[in-house]
């Protein structure tokens, strides 16, 4: 019998596309989510797409929730809860991501784990955000809500308007994330995941003098072959989240490799064109053997 498994995602996106595409040759069924359009009615507890119950669907997956990352994309997660409970596997679980896209519960999380992380205050507080960039000479300010270096914020501790811009952070970001700025010496790696099974290393390489690597902001994917190390340390850090797929973002410093965040949603394009990955086509096999056992 075919399996209808839809996609949640962004419709025209290149990886939600993707994802449809690998559904589509494996069952025959293709349908892209968009959560803007989804409306749940608690009373009947259909979730419901146009005509559509996505509780009457065999799967859904979850590339993405939202374009971008914010509380209100939590909110879209605690619907598909309901098609959980109804029977429908979600992959990854809903619950299980949103632990994900808070970068403080995600930072938490791998703390509380033992793994190595650049040194991070939080803090409501100007005055100790203002102690801690002291600290650290060189900071980045993090919103909570945020992917690809949106909203973040480079400050140096000896620039004459260092306070003026701590202060215009707080104004849009009441809870600061300030994490010591770390070498990354042009490079910082993607290390990708399928239900806890590593399956290949990314780099994200700088192609100008941006203090990020991240692809929005210059950078381009090549192929990297890390060591057992550092694979066992991607695997210790994606393992407390439970994802169907993800990806870890490990810098190499000078001091030692050190973990930023584990990815809610994975790198599917840095797979491919990083390292030759059909990610797409992987994850639709494992969750059709998944719904069908």
């Amino acid at each position: 019998m075919t399996k209808r498994i839809g996609v949640i995602g962004t419709p025209g996106k290149w990886s939600t596309e993707a994802l449809a595409d690998a559904f589509a040759e494996r069952t025959g069924y293709r349908n892209v989510i968009d959560m803007a359009d989804v409306h749940l009615d608690l009373q009947t507890r259909a979730l419901m797409c146009g005509e559509l119950d996505l509780c009457e669907l065999d799967g859904l997956v979850l590339k993405k929730a939202a374009e971008t990352y914010s509380p209100d994309a939590l909110d879209r997660l605690e619907m598909l809860r309901v098609a959980e409970a109804r029977g429908v596997r979600v992959f990854s679980p809903a619950e299980r991501v949103i632990r994900l896209m808070d970068r403080l519960a995600c930072t938490v999380t791998l703390s509380n784990a033992g793994l190595p992380m650049p040194p991070t205050t939080i803090t409501e507080n100007v005055e100790e955000a203002s102690a801690a960039l002291n600290r650290y000479g060189s900071a980045v300010f993090k919103p909570l809500f945020s992917t690809k270096a949106r909203g973040m914020v480079l400050l140096d501790a000896d620039a004459p308007d260092a306070e003026a811009q701590i202060a215009t952070f707080k104004a849009a970001n009441p809870m600061m994330y300030i994490q010591a700025k770390a070498d990354l010496s042009g490079h910082d790696l993607g290390m990708v995941f399928l239900n806890g099974s590593y399956l290949c290393t990314y780099a994200r390489v700088s192609q100008n003098d941006s203090w990020n690597t991240t692809i929005r902001s210059g950078g381009k994917y090549a192929p990297y072959e890390p060591s057992p190390e550092l694979i066992e340390l991607g695997r210790r850090a994606q393992q407390p989240f439970g994802l169907t797929f993800t990806t870890v973002d490990i810098a190499l410093t000078p001091t030692g490799p050190i973990v930023f965040e584990v990815s809610a949603f994975g790198g599917y394009s840095g797979a491919l064109k990083g390292c030759g990955v059909d990610a797409a086509a992987l994850v639709a096999e494992h969750v059709i053997s998944e719904v069908s056992a």
